[in-house]
Protein backbone atom coordinates (compact mmCIF):
# COMPACT_ATOMS: atom_id res chain seq x y z
CA UNK A 1 0.00 0.00 0.00
CA UNK A 2 2.86 2.35 0.76
CA UNK A 3 4.97 1.29 -2.25
CA UNK A 4 8.42 2.82 -2.35
CA UNK A 5 7.28 6.13 -0.90
CA UNK A 6 9.20 7.29 2.15
CA UNK A 7 7.16 8.73 4.98
CA UNK A 8 8.22 11.39 7.46
CA UNK A 9 9.31 10.02 10.84
CA UNK A 10 7.12 10.68 13.85
CA UNK A 11 9.04 12.36 16.68
CA UNK A 12 7.25 11.48 19.91
CA UNK A 13 7.90 13.25 23.21
CA UNK A 14 6.95 11.53 26.46
CA UNK A 15 7.35 12.29 30.13
CA UNK A 16 5.40 10.70 32.99
CA UNK A 17 1.88 9.82 31.84
CA UNK A 18 1.82 6.17 30.65
CA UNK A 19 -1.95 6.00 30.08
CA UNK A 20 -1.96 9.13 27.94
CA UNK A 21 1.02 7.84 25.96
CA UNK A 22 -0.71 4.52 25.22
CA UNK A 23 -3.72 6.34 23.82
CA UNK A 24 -1.46 8.46 21.63
CA UNK A 25 0.40 5.43 20.29
CA UNK A 26 -2.83 3.48 19.78
CA UNK A 27 -4.32 6.31 17.74
CA UNK A 28 -1.16 6.58 15.62
CA UNK A 29 -1.20 2.85 15.00
CA UNK A 30 -4.75 3.11 13.61
CA UNK A 31 -3.35 5.13 10.70
CA UNK A 32 -2.91 3.16 7.49
CA UNK A 33 0.60 4.59 7.04
CA UNK A 34 1.79 3.48 10.47
CA UNK A 35 3.47 0.29 9.22
CA UNK A 36 5.65 2.36 6.90
CA UNK A 37 6.52 4.98 9.52
CA UNK A 38 9.58 5.23 11.76
CA UNK A 39 8.92 6.49 15.29
CA UNK A 40 11.66 8.24 17.26
CA UNK A 41 10.57 8.58 20.88
CA UNK A 42 12.28 10.91 23.34
CA UNK A 43 11.71 9.93 26.96
CA UNK A 44 12.62 12.79 29.31
CA UNK A 45 14.40 12.14 32.59
CA UNK A 46 12.75 12.56 35.97
CA UNK A 47 12.30 16.05 37.33
CA UNK A 48 11.64 14.64 40.79
CA UNK A 49 12.14 11.24 42.36
CA UNK A 50 8.42 10.53 42.43
CA UNK A 51 8.32 10.47 38.61
CA UNK A 52 10.91 7.71 38.26
CA UNK A 53 8.46 4.78 38.34
CA UNK A 54 6.19 6.28 35.68
CA UNK A 55 9.16 7.07 33.45
CA UNK A 56 10.48 3.51 33.84
CA UNK A 57 7.04 2.17 32.84
CA UNK A 58 6.96 4.45 29.81
CA UNK A 59 10.36 3.29 28.63
CA UNK A 60 9.46 -0.36 29.01
CA UNK A 61 6.24 0.20 27.11
CA UNK A 62 7.90 2.10 24.26
CA UNK A 63 10.52 -0.59 23.73
CA UNK A 64 7.75 -3.15 23.25
CA UNK A 65 5.62 -1.08 20.85
CA UNK A 66 4.84 -2.71 17.50
CA UNK A 67 2.84 -1.71 14.44
CA UNK A 68 5.34 0.76 12.97
CA UNK A 69 8.25 0.25 10.58
CA UNK A 70 10.61 0.88 13.47
CA UNK A 71 10.73 2.50 16.87
CA UNK A 72 13.79 4.06 18.44
CA UNK A 73 13.70 5.14 22.08
CA UNK A 74 16.04 7.88 23.25
CA UNK A 75 16.21 7.96 27.05
CA UNK A 76 17.32 11.21 28.60
CA UNK A 77 19.49 10.63 31.65
CA UNK A 78 18.25 13.85 33.23
CA UNK A 79 15.26 16.12 32.95
CA UNK A 80 15.39 18.43 29.95
CA UNK A 81 11.91 19.89 30.40
CA UNK A 82 9.48 20.09 27.52
CA UNK A 83 10.90 23.18 25.85
CA UNK A 84 14.47 21.93 25.58
CA UNK A 85 13.26 18.39 24.81
CA UNK A 86 11.35 19.58 21.76
CA UNK A 87 14.03 21.97 20.48
CA UNK A 88 16.88 19.49 20.92
CA UNK A 89 14.86 16.51 19.71
CA UNK A 90 13.51 18.14 16.55
CA UNK A 91 16.95 19.57 15.76
CA UNK A 92 18.57 16.15 16.22
CA UNK A 93 16.06 14.34 14.01
CA UNK A 94 16.21 16.97 11.26
CA UNK A 95 19.96 16.47 10.97
CA UNK A 96 19.15 13.05 9.51
CA UNK A 97 15.74 13.57 7.91
CA UNK A 98 14.60 16.50 5.79
CA UNK A 99 11.15 16.55 7.42
CA UNK A 100 9.43 15.33 10.57
CA UNK A 101 6.04 15.01 12.26
CA UNK A 102 6.02 16.01 15.92
CA UNK A 103 3.63 14.54 18.46
CA UNK A 104 3.42 14.79 22.25
CA UNK A 105 2.15 12.14 24.60
CA UNK A 106 -1.27 13.63 25.36
CA UNK A 107 -2.70 13.74 21.84
CA UNK A 108 -5.31 11.51 20.24
CA UNK A 109 -4.84 11.53 16.50
CA UNK A 110 -7.27 10.97 13.66
CA UNK A 111 -6.93 7.80 11.62
CA UNK A 112 -6.07 10.03 8.63
CA UNK A 113 -3.53 12.18 10.48
CA UNK A 114 -0.40 10.57 8.99
CA UNK A 115 -1.84 10.65 5.49
CA UNK A 116 -2.62 14.35 5.75
CA UNK A 117 0.73 15.22 7.26
CA UNK A 118 2.76 13.31 4.69
CA UNK A 119 0.71 14.61 1.77
CA UNK A 120 1.15 18.19 2.99
CA UNK A 121 4.86 17.75 3.70
CA UNK A 122 5.30 16.42 0.16
CA UNK A 123 3.12 19.04 -1.51
CA UNK A 124 4.70 22.09 0.14
CA UNK A 125 8.27 20.83 0.44
CA UNK A 126 9.55 23.41 -2.05
CA UNK A 127 7.16 26.21 -1.08
CA UNK A 128 9.43 28.31 1.11
CA UNK A 129 6.57 30.42 2.48
CA UNK A 130 4.91 27.38 4.06
CA UNK A 131 6.97 26.56 7.14
CA UNK A 132 4.63 24.55 9.34
CA UNK A 133 1.88 21.97 8.90
CA UNK A 134 -0.69 21.83 11.69
CA UNK A 135 -2.89 18.85 12.47
CA UNK A 136 -4.94 20.77 15.05
CA UNK A 137 -7.53 23.45 14.49
CA UNK A 138 -9.51 25.36 17.08
CA UNK A 139 -13.16 24.23 17.31
CA UNK A 140 -14.40 26.84 14.85
CA UNK A 141 -17.37 26.55 12.51
CA UNK A 142 -16.01 24.93 9.33
CA UNK A 143 -19.09 25.75 7.23
CA UNK A 144 -18.03 27.42 4.00
CA UNK A 145 -14.31 26.86 4.62
CA UNK A 146 -12.00 24.89 2.34
CA UNK A 147 -10.60 21.63 3.66
CA UNK A 148 -7.27 23.38 4.32
CA UNK A 149 -6.10 26.98 4.52
CA UNK A 150 -3.03 28.95 5.55
CA UNK A 151 -2.63 31.21 8.56
CA UNK A 152 0.13 33.14 10.30
CA UNK A 153 -0.54 31.11 13.47
CA UNK A 154 1.47 27.97 14.16
CA UNK A 155 -0.32 25.40 16.31
CA UNK A 156 1.81 22.96 18.32
CA UNK A 157 -0.62 20.06 18.82
CA UNK A 158 0.45 17.53 16.19
CA UNK A 159 2.54 19.36 13.62
CA UNK A 160 5.20 18.93 10.97
CA UNK A 161 8.00 20.86 9.38
CA UNK A 162 11.06 20.57 7.19
CA UNK A 163 14.77 21.02 7.86
CA UNK A 164 14.76 24.09 5.58
CA UNK A 165 12.11 25.76 7.78
CA UNK A 166 13.51 24.65 11.16
CA UNK A 167 16.83 26.28 10.24
CA UNK A 168 14.96 29.57 10.71
CA UNK A 169 14.19 28.77 14.36
CA UNK A 170 15.76 31.46 16.57
CA UNK A 171 16.16 30.25 20.17
CA UNK A 172 17.27 33.66 21.48
CA UNK A 173 14.08 35.53 22.34
CA UNK A 174 16.03 38.77 22.73
CA UNK A 175 17.08 38.64 19.09
CA UNK A 176 13.51 37.95 18.07
CA UNK A 177 12.12 40.86 20.09
CA UNK A 178 14.43 43.40 18.46
CA UNK A 179 12.95 42.56 15.05
CA UNK A 180 9.38 43.58 15.95
CA UNK A 181 7.99 47.07 15.42
CA UNK A 182 4.52 48.21 16.54
CA UNK A 183 2.83 47.02 13.35
CA UNK A 184 4.45 43.59 13.58
CA UNK A 185 3.39 43.23 17.22
CA UNK A 186 -0.20 44.02 16.26
CA UNK A 187 -0.24 41.31 13.56
CA UNK A 188 1.59 38.87 15.87
CA UNK A 189 -1.24 39.38 18.35
CA UNK A 190 -3.68 38.34 15.61
CA UNK A 191 -4.62 41.95 14.92
CA UNK A 192 -4.86 42.77 18.61
CA UNK A 193 -7.24 39.93 19.52
CA UNK A 194 -4.92 37.91 21.77
CA UNK A 195 -1.74 39.05 23.52
CA UNK A 196 0.87 36.58 22.32
CA UNK A 197 3.44 39.35 22.77
CA UNK A 198 3.06 38.98 26.52
CA UNK A 199 4.49 35.47 26.19
CA UNK A 200 7.51 36.85 24.37
CA UNK A 201 8.15 39.27 27.22
CA UNK A 202 7.70 36.54 29.82
CA UNK A 203 10.14 34.32 27.92
CA UNK A 204 12.70 37.14 27.96
CA UNK A 205 12.15 37.68 31.69
CA UNK A 206 12.64 33.99 32.42
CA UNK A 207 9.10 33.59 33.75
CA UNK A 208 8.26 30.92 31.19
CA UNK A 209 10.18 28.56 28.93
CA UNK A 210 8.32 28.03 25.67
CA UNK A 211 9.70 26.63 22.46
CA UNK A 212 6.36 27.29 20.76
CA UNK A 213 6.25 31.07 21.22
CA UNK A 214 9.78 31.31 19.81
CA UNK A 215 8.86 29.07 16.88
CA UNK A 216 5.76 31.14 16.14
CA UNK A 217 7.86 34.32 16.28
CA UNK A 218 10.53 32.75 14.06
CA UNK A 219 8.07 31.71 11.36
CA UNK A 220 6.19 35.02 11.63
CA UNK A 221 9.34 37.11 11.15
CA UNK A 222 10.31 35.02 8.12
CA UNK A 223 6.93 35.59 6.50
CA UNK A 224 6.06 31.97 7.13
CA UNK A 225 2.62 30.42 6.90
CA UNK A 226 1.07 27.40 8.55
CA UNK A 227 -1.29 25.04 6.75
CA UNK A 228 -4.34 24.13 8.85
CA UNK A 229 -7.22 21.71 8.35
CA UNK A 230 -10.60 23.40 8.75
CA UNK A 231 -11.67 20.47 10.98
CA UNK A 232 -9.10 19.25 13.47
CA UNK A 233 -7.29 15.93 13.10
CA UNK A 234 -6.08 16.11 16.69
CA UNK A 235 -7.73 16.00 20.10
CA UNK A 236 -5.69 17.00 23.14
CA UNK A 237 -6.44 14.51 25.91
CA UNK A 238 -4.14 16.29 28.36
CA UNK A 239 -6.62 18.99 29.34
CA UNK A 240 -7.98 16.67 32.01
CA UNK A 241 -6.04 18.04 34.95
CA UNK A 242 -3.29 15.40 34.70
CA UNK A 243 -0.60 17.77 33.45
CA UNK A 244 1.49 19.85 35.81
CA UNK A 245 0.57 23.12 34.12
CA UNK A 246 -2.98 22.49 32.95
CA UNK A 247 -6.43 22.56 34.41
CA UNK A 248 -9.58 20.91 33.14
CA UNK A 249 -11.44 22.23 30.13
CA UNK A 250 -13.18 21.02 27.01
CA UNK A 251 -13.06 24.41 25.35
CA UNK A 252 -10.38 23.30 22.90
CA UNK A 253 -12.16 20.05 22.03
CA UNK A 254 -14.11 19.73 18.84
CA UNK A 255 -14.95 17.34 16.06
CA UNK A 256 -12.01 15.20 14.88
CA UNK A 257 -12.11 14.50 11.17
CA UNK A 258 -11.81 10.83 10.18
CA UNK A 259 -12.06 11.15 6.39
CA UNK A 260 -9.06 11.82 4.20
CA UNK A 261 -8.21 15.37 3.21
CA UNK A 262 -7.84 15.68 -0.56
CA UNK A 263 -7.93 19.43 -1.11
CA UNK A 264 -4.73 21.30 -0.30
CA UNK A 265 -4.73 25.07 -0.47
CA UNK A 266 -2.96 26.78 -3.34
CA UNK A 267 -3.98 30.18 -2.00
CA UNK A 268 -1.14 31.61 0.06
CA UNK A 269 -3.20 34.48 1.41
CA UNK A 270 -4.85 34.06 4.79
CA UNK A 271 -8.42 32.86 4.43
CA UNK A 272 -10.52 35.84 5.57
CA UNK A 273 -13.46 33.79 6.86
CA UNK A 274 -11.24 31.35 8.74
CA UNK A 275 -9.29 34.22 10.30
CA UNK A 276 -12.52 35.86 11.46
CA UNK A 277 -13.64 32.66 13.15
CA UNK A 278 -10.25 32.06 14.75
CA UNK A 279 -10.32 35.61 16.10
CA UNK A 280 -13.78 35.04 17.52
CA UNK A 281 -12.59 31.89 19.28
CA UNK A 282 -9.43 33.55 20.63
CA UNK A 283 -11.52 36.42 21.92
CA UNK A 284 -13.44 33.92 24.06
CA UNK A 285 -10.20 32.86 25.74
CA UNK A 286 -9.64 36.20 27.43
CA UNK A 287 -11.23 35.00 30.67
CA UNK A 288 -8.76 33.87 33.32
CA UNK A 289 -9.30 30.11 32.89
CA UNK A 290 -9.32 30.16 29.12
CA UNK A 291 -6.26 32.37 28.95
CA UNK A 292 -4.39 29.91 31.17
CA UNK A 293 -5.45 27.05 28.93
CA UNK A 294 -4.41 28.88 25.75
CA UNK A 295 -0.97 29.33 27.27
CA UNK A 296 -0.84 25.58 27.50
CA UNK A 297 -1.76 25.36 23.83
CA UNK A 298 1.45 27.19 22.87
CA UNK A 299 3.40 25.16 25.43
CA UNK A 300 4.37 27.83 27.91
CA UNK A 301 5.61 25.24 30.38
CA UNK A 302 9.09 23.80 30.19
CA UNK A 303 7.88 20.45 31.46
CA UNK A 304 4.57 18.72 31.86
Amino acid sequence: MTGSREFAPVVLFAYNRPDHLRRTVDSLRENSLAKGTDVIAFSDGAKKEGDAAAISAIRGYLKAVTGFRSIKVIERARNFGLSRSVVDGVTEVLRTYDRAIIVEDDLILSSVFLGYMNDALDRYAEVEQVMHISGYMYPIDATGLPETFVSRLASCWGWGTWRRAWLCFEPDVGRLITQFDAAAKFRFNVDGVFNFWEHMEQQQQGKIDSWAIRWYASTFLNGGLCLHPSISLVLNAGSDGSGTHSGKTKMFDGMVRQTAITEFSEDFNENVLALQRIKRFLDLTKGTLWKRMLKRLIRISGTK
